[in-house]
């Protein structure tokens, strides 16, 4: 390549940055650069107008003097204890930027590199496993580690005003009740579906079924909210809006990383957290959440 035109690796060390925050540059139309052959380019000389302007920018505005932030970015599943435990490490000055795309677009954020690790719980039908057989197949030559972080229980939630709670997804296929659904990607999203394969129910029965929100707090304030009768979400969430719970499984939640960000000390005190005491206290009102094995590596590849 001339040495006119970088690419993203080459702009990242000409920056002195993490190759992730030039994609995120990017995506933000912060960086001057363009497309070629599929692949971003960086005009070296426009690079070099770009940091004096952005210098200069800088000192107007004070915002140059404002220390870098120890934070990585992440994307996947959701949970209530999630947020309780990324809020837990801000206190140490590491910060998670999160985002609730649902698992299996976490995994392909994280192969492209957009972001630092994926949050996920994917059932595999054949194996009745977690996870392990979805990031070989995704993530196939990547340096990372699964490391769990707990088991949840995911089940039905339902509106009080039924006359009897959902307990199963016969239930559903008799086409009464109001169902608010997961998007397509999902963990949750993928249970159901392969439990209404594996009990012969079409989806065209169940009224709602096309109706999609991105996290389980959203399944349950549709379902309190009188918007639907019933989904599937957490027991954190049903402890939190009072609604019947009836568990379908116990899973596996865990965040899958390249073992790069696995070293960085804010992810270490994030997976140390798990083990605390305090940490422990705030959970048990949330329901039955089990960290016995919290922060054990379950599976890596290098």
């Amino acid at each position: 390549m001339s040495r006119e035109l970088m690419n993203t690796k080459e702009v990242a060390e000409y920056l002195s940055i993490h190759e992730k925050q030039v994609y995120a540059l990017i995506k933000e139309n912060r960086i001057p650069c363009t497309r070629v052959t599929g692949k971003w380019v960086f005009p070296k000389h426009l690079i070099d107008e770009w940091i004096d302007k952005s210098a200069l920018e800088g000192r107007s505005d004070g915002k140059g003097d404002r220390p870098a932030m120890d934070a990585i970015f992440a994307a996947g599943s959701n949970d209530p204890v999630l947020d309780i435990l990324m809020n837990s490490v801000k206190r140490s000055e590491f910060y998670i930027f999160s985002s609730s795309t649902g698992s299996t677009e976490g995994l392909r954020l994280l192969k492209e590199g957009q972001i630092d690790l994926a949050w996920c719980h994917l059932l595999d039908p054949e194996t009745g496993s977690y996870n392990i057989p979805q990031i070989t197949e995704m993530l196939s030559g990547m340096k990372i580690a699964l490391v769990h972080l707990f088991f949840r229980e995911l089940g039905f939630v339902s509106s009080p005003g039924l006359s009897k709670p959902v307990r199963s997804f016969d239930q559903l296929g008799a086409g009464e009740i109001k169902f608010i659904n997961r998007q397509a990607g999902s963990g949750t999203r993928i249970l159901v579906d392969y439990n209404l394969g594996r009990e012969g129910i079409s989806p065209s029965k169940i009224p709602g079924y096309a109706r999609e929100v991105y996290t389980h707090m959203e399944v349950g304030l549709a379902v309190k909210s009188g918007l639907a009768e019933c989904g599937v979400a957490t027991v954190a969430v049903s402890q939190l809006l009072g609604l019947p719970f009836e568990p379908l499984v116990k899973e596996s939640f865990d965040m899958v990383l390249t073992q790069e960000t696995f070293f960085r000390k804010g992810v270490r005190r994030f997976i140390d957290t798990l083990s605390t005491k305090e940490l422990r206290k705030v959970v048990e009102p949330l329901g039955n959440y089990d960290f016995n094995e919290s922060g054990k590596i379950i599976h890596s590849a290098s």
